[in-house]
């Protein structure tokens, strides 16, 4: 069975939110993750998703990252994501020219249960927290890796949408960045008991 793997960048007090394409500008922040940026938290990012692995995403990231990354030069990361089969929650899924790709259909639970099911590389879910709480409610989530940034934000989507079911983690690792990013990886363990 693939895991299900929820990889997140988001400040001290949760917030992932980052201006997209098409946004109006008015996210006060910008990209506040750019002066953390390593070559030692690329490498951390790299390790943690494996050689080979395929991506969950919503459309919006999805097209976010459709008119960026194809587009970079080769190196480890863009290969690695170019290469990844993006299962994405759409309504339009003949619209996906980003591939491989493939439309997770109006039951995006049932389907992930089924693509878990095959054998296959892990799965990973950037971004997407659309996606997060339903996932985790349905039991799909086997780790949360947090990229923790050290940073307030006070405003902003956060990673956890308020109504998020309860879960108990257990920590797998953590890993503090020259940067001052420090990794956390859990693994889900069940109901909060």
């Amino acid at each position: 069975m693939r895991r299900l793997k929820i990889f997140e960048h988001m400040s001290l007090d949760g917030v992932i939110q980052l201006p997209g394409p098409g946004d109006d500008n008015t996210y006060p922040y910008g990209d506040w993750t750019a002066p953390y940026r390593s070559p030692a938290g690329l490498d951390a990012v790299l390790a943690l998703q494996g050689a080979s692995f395929d991506l969950v995403l919503g459309r919006r990231t999805y097209d976010i990252w459709s008119a960026y990354w194809p587009k970079v030069p080769s190196s480890p990361m863009s290969d690695a994501l170019n290469a990844a089969t993006k299962y994405v929650a759409t309504h339009r899924p003949d619209s996906l020219a980003w591939g491989p790709s493939e439309g997770l259909g109006p039951d995006v639970v049932a389907d992930l249960r089924r693509i878990k099911s095959v054998d296959g590389p892990d799965l990973i879910l950037w971004g997407s927290s659309t996606l997060t709480s339903p996932l985790l409610e349905h039991g799909l989530v086997d780790d949360v890796l947090l990229f923790v940034y050290p940073v307030l934000l006070g405003t902003g989507k956060r990673v956890f949408a308020e109504g998020t079911p309860p879960r108990a983690f257990e920590l797998a690792s953590t890993k503090a960045l020259p940067s001052g990013i420090v990794i956390q990886a859990y693994q889900v363990a069940g109901p909060l008991k």
